[in-house]
């Protein structure tokens, strides 16, 4: 009945202007939708918080430095389907929602909606964000999103380039409302059931009345699990290897903080690598050569290992980044999977600080394998019979593949190619040969093609003895100037495949998607696992463990020579010993949030393409009860990994 609608009580919020309603996330989308259809009165309730919220969102915009109109929309976090997550976002002190300062996403159809209570300071906020580039093809996009805790690293803000049906259709009736005399309104008063209600909308403002809700709540920085979690590297030197782990579920790619590593398709090993924590010169890398001067350096530590000036190698969610500077040339090397395509993207950034022009010769180089890394080890020389590369002068690519043994096996495909990013590169040439890259008595540390008189490679392709990629490219650079040179490494199941791969990523714009997506992905997997990042970045200094053994972890001697058994001892546990392997010691059930943290480990390395057997071991006293043998069997099937056991 409509008395007991006028005898409701009604929380308030201040305002500059009076009494406001309050709402539950004070989204604009709560507060104007409703005057798309129904009538607002003049010096009523709802017209004087419709006015005051546009005017608080404006205030707030303004104070945060940023276009104003903040409502529910979507924002820069996804799904594991890669698709924008949704929820409502309000102004501080607007909402009864709590910790609303904590999130910033700007939403353009919100300053639309405005455009019924404000429509010249609605029409200012509207070209300012068509005149920032926020629009597509369809209009203005779905949102900005300014929170500094889902940004990737350096960038202040994210577009969110969806567009969502209700929100354009809320756009199209706030013009319709705006230029063409609120038609819709005007539709629904025509209906007799509606007229008979309209009285409700007319409610008085109080003249007198206590504020229940008085607590402003004002943007704050995120909470510290929020922020992005890196570990960084001034040096090199170190007892043992620090790791990075990178994957897509299908390419796995491992960085050392030198610069080492390997790439691994399902299981196979694309690139020669093994575990030598002494030199730890295996993987892929580019070498850098001052044309002028004759110097030479790698964008990483390895292979030539010369002391940068400023060197560092920086590892986050899904990239790993490399800085060295030799003689005011700054190299910046980003690295990543990309998660659409089984390819890997490795972009130098080169900026010239002196004064003076600068003509820099890059190349690349890495070992070919495309086999099972068990059989390349034991058989590596034979293993190279195999291998056929060719060379793609339009694409500046090389392809290689191994020869089949029979009609019936298809073997995968290899690519490497250099791009230019947003300047020129000339003179590329290639080389696939080892021995000729290298040089009689020589190693990749100087190799023969990095000495002497400056030259291209030799163009070596066909059935090389000892089969390698690599691709030289010159760069010139005036005083203060930068360019973006992409190397590329990637793999498919067919020569087809393969030649669409080269075709798509010919462009830059695709490694610049990839580095996106890469730091993205690399979110949603850890969320997927319920993982924070501080925890990832502590279960990927771990993997550097597994990959380089340290003997900190190893038994001691005495306990080692006390061994009678071989490798098959194990086998009898469900344990084959042909992975690595953490060993877990519990004697009591209070140690269960250790054992749930190495089972979140586990999985993070599977998902990185790390596979390794967990082994526990039970120090409990035998008996009929066994309270800890059952809270072990309880955390490992509450967390799905009891698929993985034996």
């Amino acid at each position: 009945p409509q008395d007991h609608w006028f005898s409701l009580g009604r929380l308030l919020l201040p305002s500059q202007n009076g009494a406001v309603l309050a709402s539950w996330s004070g989204s604009m989308f709560e507060y104007l939708m409703p005057m798309l259809v129904m009538p607002t009165y003049k010096d009523t309730l709802l017209a004087q918080t419709c006015s005051s919220v546009v005017q608080r969102q404006i205030e707030y915009g303004a104070a945060q430095k940023v276009p104003w109109g903040i409502s529910e929309s979507g924002y820069y976090r996804v799904d594991p389907s890669m698709n924008y997550q949704y929820r409502a976002f309000g102004v501080p002190g607007l909402g009864l929602k709590r910790r609303l300062g904590e999130d910033l996403v700007i939403a353009p159809y919100a300053s639309a909606m405005a455009l019924m209570v404000a429509p010249m300071q609605s029409c200012r906020n509207l070209e300012l964000l068509v005149a920032d580039g926020k629009s597509g093809i369809y209009g203005l996009y779905e949102a900005i999103d300014y929170t500094s805790a889902r940004l990737p690293r350096g960038k202040t803000e994210e577009l969110i380039k969806s567009f969502m049906a209700h929100h354009q259709g809320m756009t199209f009736l706030s013009l319709n409302h705006a230029l063409l005399g609120r038609p819709m309104v005007e539709r629904f008063l025509s209906l007799p059931s509606f007229k008979a209600s309209a009285l409700l909308l007319q409610e008085r403002i109080p003249v007198t009345g206590t504020e229940l809700f008085q607590e402003h709540e004002t943007r704050r920085k995120p909470a510290v699990q929020q922020s992005e979690a890196t570990r960084t590297y001034a040096s090199a030197q170190s007892s043992s290897p620090e790791v990075h782990l990178m994957s897509n579920g299908r390419y796995h790619l491992m960085v050392t903080h030198a610069g080492g590593g390997y790439s691994r398709w399902r299981n196979l090993a694309l690139t020669r690598w093994k575990s030598d924590s002494t030199r730890d010169a295996w993987g892929s890398f580019v070498y850098a050569r001052d044309k002028d001067s004759g110097k030479v350096f790698s964008t990483s530590h390895q292979p030539v290992c010369l002391v940068s000036e400023r060197g560092e190698a920086i590892f986050s969610q899904g990239r790993a980044e490399f800085r060295e500077v030799h003689d005011e040339l700054e190299v910046h090397t980003e690295i990543c999977v990309s998660q659409e395509d089984d390819i890997e993207i490795r972009r130098l950034t080169l900026t010239n600080r002196s004064a003076h022009r600068r003509t820099i010769e890059l190349t690349s180089y890495a070992e070919v394998v495309l086999a099972p890394p068990e059989a390349d080890a034991a058989h590596p020389a034979f293993s190279k019979l195999f291998i056929q590369t060719e060379y793609e002068p339009n694409h500046h690519a090389i392809l290689c593949h191994r020869r089949a043994r029979s009609s019936e096996e298809t073997p995968p495909w290899l690519l490497h190619m250099v791009v230019a990013g947003n300047g020129v590169i000339h003179d590329v040439s290639c080389e696939t040969d080892r021995d000729r890259f290298i040089g009689r008595g020589k190693t990749i540390r100087q190799p023969a093609a990095l000495q002497g008189s400056s030259s291209p490679l030799s163009g070596t392709v066909g059935s090389v003895l000892d089969p390698i990629v690599s691709l030289r490219c010159v760069v010139v650079l005036e005083s203060h100037e930068s360019c973006r040179v992409d190397f590329l490494l990637g793999v498919a199941e067919s020569r087809d495949g393969i030649v669409s791969l080269m075709q798509k990523y010919g462009h830059p714009r695709m490694s610049d998607r990839g580095l996106e997506l890469a730091w993205t992905n690399s979110h949603v997997t850890l969320r997927s696992l319920n993982i924070p990042e501080t925890e990832a970045q502590l279960f990927a200094q771990l993997a550097g463990d597994l990959l380089y053994p340290n003997p900190m972890f190893r038994a001691a001697s005495s306990v080692l020579l006390s061994n009678k058994r071989g490798q098959s001892g194990l086998w009898t546990h469900g344990i084959s010993g042909d992975l690595p392997m953490v060993l877990l010691r519990l004697s009591d059930y209070t140690k269960s949030p250790l054992l749930k943290q190495i089972l979140q480990a586990q999985s993070y390395w599977r998902a990185k393409g790390l596979i390794v057997d967990l082994v526990i071991i039970s120090k409990e006293d035998q008996g009929y009860r066994q309270p800890l043998q059952d809270e072990i069997q309880s955390v490992v099937s509450a967390g799905g990994e009891g698929d993985w056991m034996d």
